[in-house]
């Protein structure tokens, strides 16, 4: 059995690693990946997944069995129209996309076109891209104009959202009114790399630290909302 200091030495070097899995080996993950996930990729993420590990800010993208997740969830949904707020690249993007039926729909909006046009050819070349419909700019006044519009209430199978953490609540309650009854809301990122049960002088990445306090009052609100069902999966 490992002693103390050795099982923090390892959960360390687990955190630094990155993915965002709660196991705690990083031999375990990576296990996982090159048994079930690897296999099963379709070669249009495996482009795009190695295409963004390139990019000085990979740490943002959708991990290799999160894509296989919601590649599942969404074939066993049925879904065909659906939102994604926070695109990157878009892996998390095409592994919808290729999910969902050839008339199904994605409102995907993102700040930052350019890395949204860096994974574009990959997309295009999977022949999902007229499922997309990309508008570049903040989310929360197209939510808004949405709702005012009236037409889009319930409308939405499945919403993700993997953006700016500090605004997760105010998503949420926009959101609520837009996906449909029985539809799904994912949130990333709601253990936050492990940092919501981290001491509060740890050591920790200074964006990491600055969105760990909005994150936690997510994972304290979205409990007590009566109007969803949670379950906290990463």
């Amino acid at each position: 059995m490992a002693s103390n200091n050795e099982q923090q030495n390892q959960a360390g070097r687990h955190q630094e690693v990155g993915h965002k899995s709660l196991l705690q080996s990083d031999e375990l993950y990576q296990y996982i990946l090159e048994t079930s996930v690897y296999p099963t990729e379709p070669e249009p993420m495996k482009e795009l997944r190695e295409l963004t590990a390139k990019h000085p800010w990979n740490i943002m993208t959708s991990s290799a069995d999160e894509g296989q997740f919601l590649n599942m969830l969404l074939k066993l949904m049925n879904a065909k129209n659906t939102m994604e707020i926070g695109v990157y690249t878009g892996y998390s993007l095409l592994a919808t996309a290729l999910a969902l039926p050839d008339d199904g729909k994605i409102l995907a909006m993102d700040i930052n076109r350019e890395n949204y046009e860096l994974g574009l050819p990959v997309i295009q070349k999977a022949g999902v891209a007229h499922k997309i419909d990309f508008k570049e700019g903040p989310a929360l006044p197209v939510l808004d104009q949405m709702i005012a519009e009236g037409k889009y209430h319930g409308t939405f199978d499945f919403i993700f959202v993997d953006a700016d953490k500090d605004n997760y609540l105010n998503y949420h309650e926009r959101l609520i009114e837009l996906v449909k009854v029985g539809g799904v809301i994912g949130y990333d990122n709601t253990l936050w790399n492990g940092s919501v049960v981290a001491p509060p002088d740890a050591p920790l990445r200074k964006y990491v630290k600055y969105y760990r306090d909005f994150v936690m009052k997510l994972n304290k609100a979205l409990p007590a909302d009566p109007r969803i069902e949670i379950c906290m999966l990463r």
